[in-house]
């Protein structure tokens, strides 16, 4: 069937993870952040992957802000910066306020013009996730923002996946759902859905029994891609 609904996930994917540590670091309070701010990155985001799916398979859920501290709690002794308690505040209150990826505003906005159905799928909690809409301005191009907190688990459980044909009423073909995260598009394509992995980092792809349908740069090409699955 024809696309109806497109789906995205949102950390990495509609928000740039990496912008709080970059604006922390080119605060004059935080000089020492300089030459460490984006080994402090990716270790935040993995460490917060990681035990998102630690605690999916050990039935030990919690909500997302939980394990954003905690990741950068670790990141932060990793980083050898664990000891300064007003960075680490600076760098919570700055993930409230992550930076949407610049063509994200024009691609929200384009399929909603188009007649689909936009919405988020993630991991964050519903305060995470309103926050971070609401600072980058792309709130009239969703129809809804579907968070795991309402199953109680994160992703790739399927009961995640899920949520998307209980709020639209769609089919799994209906559904384009895109993610930065390889495994988490290839997840979605093994339920059903068509996927585009953005692989803004060009990293290698995942080696996992799906395969995503699409691999892109950007979001740029999207709408087009959307518009132009059929039956």
């Amino acid at each position: 069937m024809p696309i109806s609904t497109c789906v995205f996930d949102a950390y990495g994917t509609l928000f740039d993870v990496t912008s709080a540590a970059r604006q922390a670091a080119q605060e004059p309070q935080f000089p020492h952040l300089q030459d460490h701010w984006v080994q402090l990155a990716t270790h935040w985001r993995l460490k917060q992957l990681q035990y998102t799916w630690l605690r999916a398979i050990t039935d030990a859920h919690t909500d997302f802000w939980q394990v954003t501290e905690e990741s950068l709690d670790w990141a932060l002794e990793a980083c050898g910066l664990s000891g300064d308690s007003t960075l680490r505040q600076r760098l919570m209150d700055l993930f409230w306020e992550l930076q949407a990826y610049p063509e994200v505003p024009e691609v929200l906005s384009t399929l909603k013009e188009r007649g689909f159905n936009v919405a988020i799928l993630s991991n964050g909690s519903p305060d995470m996730l309103n926050g971070a809409v609401k600072s980058a301005g792309i709130g009239a191009s969703l129809d809804d923002v579907l968070s795991v907190e309402s199953v109680g688990v994160f992703k790739p459980a399927a009961a995640v996946y899920d949520l998307v044909g209980a709020r639209f009423n769609c089919a799994r073909d209906e559904v384009l759902f895109v993610s930065s995260n390889g495994w988490d598009a290839a997840a979605a394509a093994g339920y059903g859905f068509t996927t585009a992995w953005a692989n803004r980092m060009g990293e290698p792809k995942d080696r996992l029994p799906w395969t995503p349908d699409y691999t892109l740069t950007n979001l740029h090409p999207i709408p087009d891609l959307a518009g132009a699955k059929d039956a």
